[in-house]
């Protein structure tokens, strides 16, 4: 890709203006990933890991961003953090500000009001630090406490997570799966972050330990006015803990609104797909299972028009090459599929 055509993906969108009842505005963000190939191991092609992601977050709620594996949640989540390298294209406005666009000190700053809780909760501890150091390594590099403070301001971060003082110099082997996870989840919290993108958090962990940290996710978020990015598959964990979701395919966002709308009226035949496939507690009810046929397009030869048409029941000749624009559908329900363009029953039975 030449320096002129990367310069016009990044100006490939019409800006937003901050607002302030929003703590995290995501316009048109991408993020791509470069292809080397050949002998001087030239750029010839990109992974559109990322690919015009666009929602808004108000302060102190949750946003559940689901789909499936390889869609582009986690490096979502990351390329908002600015974790990733620079974005391809696209805004991230955190408390108004472009996160892009701060320098070294500014960002050094904001690293503090920004906060990531990992997926594997043992890869992201240092086998070499004691639990103390590992969640006051931060709290003392961006001087959160004074030092005479400090001994006491980490026994409360502890105990806020459900763990023990005598803990402090364990380390992370000495510990369960979820014992490690409060370890993260007091790593983020010592910071006194507004904003914590949760990475599949209980993923790796039992079910009666994922009620026990969703339950803890909750009770801080009532307690510190906390907001949250919660990056998930299971369905189920998602519309317990979340506001608003946001249902993402091979890098797009292709539905996003309040979790009882969603879960009440799913509009994307993706997203009807993922709901069919949640299993009810009840050996006599029927499932109604969608089957996607067909496999998951490359991220890094996207197709042309609707990126779904491939493996879409309803795809209509238009899907092919035509790219559907975001619709509301209902106040704060947005979809982006033709078969919402306001034409309604005909493009039902064209589909």
């Amino acid at each position: 890709m030449s320096k002129n055509k990367k310069l016009d993906i990044q100006n490939d969108f019409t800006p937003v203006t901050p607002d302030p009842d929003y703590i995290l505005q995501v316009n048109a963000l991408k993020k791509y990933f470069p292809i080397k190939g050949g002998i001087f191991s030239r750029t010839v092609g990109y992974v559109k890991a990322v690919d015009g992601v666009t929602f808004n977050l108000k302060r102190g709620s949750t946003m559940g961003l689901v789909g499936e594996s390889g869609c582009g949640k986690t490096t979502t989540g990351r390329t908002i953090l600015r974790l990733s390298g620079e974005k391809t294209g696209g805004q991230v406005l955190f408390n108004g500000r472009e996160v892009y666009d701060l320098n070294t000190k500014e960002m050094r700053k904001l690293r503090t009001e920004m906060q990531i809780i990992f997926q594997d909760p043992f890869s992201s501890l240092s086998p070499r630090l004691p639990i103390s150091e590992i969640i006051g390594e931060a709290v003392r590099e961006h001087s959160i406490v004074p030092k005479e403070e400090f001994d006491d301001y980490i026994d409360q971060v502890m105990d806020n997570c459900g763990l023990q003082p005598f803990h402090k110099d364990r380390y992370p082997h000495e510990f369960s799966g979820g014992q490690r996870q409060r370890i993260c989840i007091a790593r983020a919290l010592a910071l006194n972050p507004e904003f914590i993108v949760c990475d599949e958090p209980v993923s790796a962990l039992d079910v009666s330990i994922q009620a026990q940290i969703i339950n803890l996710l909750n009770d801080l978020q009532e307690k510190y006015g906390l907001t949250y990015l919660f990056i998930s598959h299971d369905l189920s964990v998602v519309e317990h803990i979340s506001d608003t979701i946001g249902v993402m395919y091979l890098g797009s966002l292709v539905e996003y609104g309040k979790t009882e709308d969603i879960f009440k009226n799913p509009l994307h035949p993706y997203t009807k797909a993922l709901f069919s496939a949640i299993p009810v507690p009840d050996p006599s009810v029927k499932m109604n299972r969608i089957v996607l046929e067909g496999s998951i397009p490359s991220p890094a030869n996207p197709p042309a028009g609707c990126k779904f048409h491939t493996r879409c029941a309803n795809c209509m000749e238009r899907c092919k090459h035509e790219t559907p624009v975001q619709r509301e559908i209902e106040p704060g329900h947005f979809v982006h599929c033709h078969l919402y363009d306001g034409q309604g029953k005909t493009n039902e039975q064209e589909a």
